[in-house]
């Protein structure tokens, strides 16, 4: 199966070691992905800052890149949820790349059929299910199954955990008191939960949590679930 890594701008810049961990996690189900260096942002930022315009094109953009790949991996849950929902009518085209993109969880468990992937991790886990992944692309359990497959790994109950953690995108920067007093509910939930890592499938929201975190001076980190799987 000739499948493709959509690494996403914000991991590109700013995370790029969960792209890394991707690959790593991926090869090791025996998946080599491909990475195309011709592709671009999504557009999800500008379809929601209502920039339609600059969204069709990169909506285009997105389906001519990927379009020869049996399957597209991402590690963003955000990304891959626009692509899966307005990618269809954005590119105005009916071929079918939105459906053959998937989110990491998404993908090894649906697509791969597994939730053992060989991993090994030492510690406490809380998941954060984030807005996208939870609500628009509907990831469900498929993250947890993998987290509870992972030796060593102990998983810990996130109260409140289908709470926004603020972020949104430019919400977090048109809204920034608003952001911040949801951040505060979210990083209490996380300290109180008593784990020593915090994981969720969004880098996006992964840099609020952790960048809350450490301005507390608490000691849990903000890992990717591509980070715990690759461990």
């Amino acid at each position: 199966m000739r499948t493709a890594l959509f690494i996403t701008c914000l991991a590109d810049t700013l995370a790029p070691h969960v792209g890394r961990a991707t690959v790593d996690v991926l090869g090791r189900v025996g998946v080599e992905p491909e990475f195309p260096r011709d592709q671009t942002c999504c557009g999800q930022m500008h379809f929601n800052s209502g920039d339609v315009g600059t969204a069709r094109v990169l909506a285009r953009r997105f389906v001519e890149v990927f379009d020869g790949y049996d399957a597209v991996v991402s590690p963003s849950g955000s990304c891959v949820a626009h692509v899966r929902v307005h990618l269809p009518e954005l590119a105005g085209t009916d071929r079918d790349v939105p459906t053959r993109t998937w989110e990491l969880s998404q993908f090894l468990v649906d697509r791969w059929g597994m939730v053992d992937v060989g991993s090994s991790f030492q510690g406490t886990v809380t998941y954060h299910p984030t807005c996208h992944s939870l609500r628009l692309l509907r990831l469900g359990d498929r993250p947890l199954s993998l987290l509870e497959a992972v030796p060593g790994a102990e998983l810990v109950e996130l109260a409140d955990a289908d709470e926004c953690c603020g972020f949104g995108g430019t919400f977090a920067v048109k809204n920034p008191d608003v952001s911040s007093a949801m951040l505060d509910t979210k990083l209490d939930s996380v300290i109180a939960a008593g784990a020593g890592v915090v994981c969720a499938c969004d880098s996006s929201c992964l840099l609020h949590i952790g960048g809350g975190l450490r301005r507390r001076g608490s000691g849990v980190r903000a890992l990717h679930l591509a980070e715990v799987l690759a461990a």
